[in-house]
């Protein structure tokens, strides 16, 4: 426990044991074991150390590459198929003529009822038409509840076809970084290529998310798997670290959504 706990932030040792007990329970009672909709950085986290107990994890989130996904960690006899994901996905009826629904508005009323983030997975919005991927277990309390976003009134129905599917696939542009270190504002600054100055300063009047998380310490590591979201400058995600330079830089090739 402690060598897999080192390589990762403090904050993040809660989520590592919660990994850790989702195995044995998977070892002791030889079945799988479906997880919450996780993002990114807690997958690579899940994937480091399932690989580590010798056992299997599949991923499902609906939509086409999809950010969060539940995960199924499960023996090697075990065969996954999509119904074991237990994901709905759900539209979302609005007056489009009369209203403009964005990610955050949906996210805002999800959230509302009570729902944890970790019960629901991708919100996708296009040319009128909104969708979310949802807990199968969640998906008759949504029902029920779901009826306004903001002060207009709403209707939510589950989707029957894969084919009904909002095909969004987002387009990353690769680029390679060259950093002295891993903190936080060193990365920024090279990401929106301003002065360090700057930089810091995006950072701590709460301009930087890492992981959907306000970071707003300078000096906080970010590491792989990564997506940063930096106010005024796009999305950005740590895809790998490629090594040192001569000179001890870091290497770092990082996607930039456009």
């Amino acid at each position: 426990m402690e060598s897999i706990i080192q390589h990762f932030r403090k904050d993040e040792q809660p989520f590592i044991e919660t990994v850790v007990g989702w195995t044995r329970e998977v070892e002791d009672t030889y079945s799988p074991k479906l997880t919450g909709f996780l993002d990114p950085r807690q997958l690579f986290i899940l994937s480091s150390i399932v690989r580590g107990s010798g056992l299997q994890f599949a991923v499902h989130g609906a939509f086409l590459e999809p950010e969060r996904q539940r995960a199924l960690i499960y023996p090697d006899y075990y065969e996954p198929e999509t119904d074991d994901f237990q994901v709905t996905v759900f539209s979302v009826r609005y007056p489009a003529k009369f209203m403009t629904v964005e990610h955050r508005d949906i996210l805002g009323s999800i959230m509302a009822l009570g729902i944890d983030r970790s019960k629901f997975g991708d919100i996708r919005l296009m040319d009128g038409v909104a969708q979310f991927a949802v807990a199968a277990e969640m998906k008759d309390y949504l029902v029920a509840n779901l009826t306004s976003i903001g002060k207009s009134k709403v209707r939510v129905e589950e989707i029957a076809s894969l084919d009904a599917l909002i095909v969004m696939a987002e387009s990353w542009k690769e680029e390679l970084h060259t950093i002295s270190s891993l903190r936080l504002d060193t990365l920024v600054a090279s990401l929106v290529n301003c002065p360090r100055q700057k930089a810091v300063a995006l950072v701590q009047n709460d301009k930087v998310k890492v992981n959907h998380v306000v970071r707003n310490q300078q000096a906080f590591e970010v590491n792989e798997s990564d997506i940063l979201s930096i106010r005024g400058f796009g999305r950005f995600k740590v895809i790998s670290i490629e090594g040192r330079t001569r000179k001890d830089k870091i290497r770092l090739l990082i996607g930039k959504l456009e």
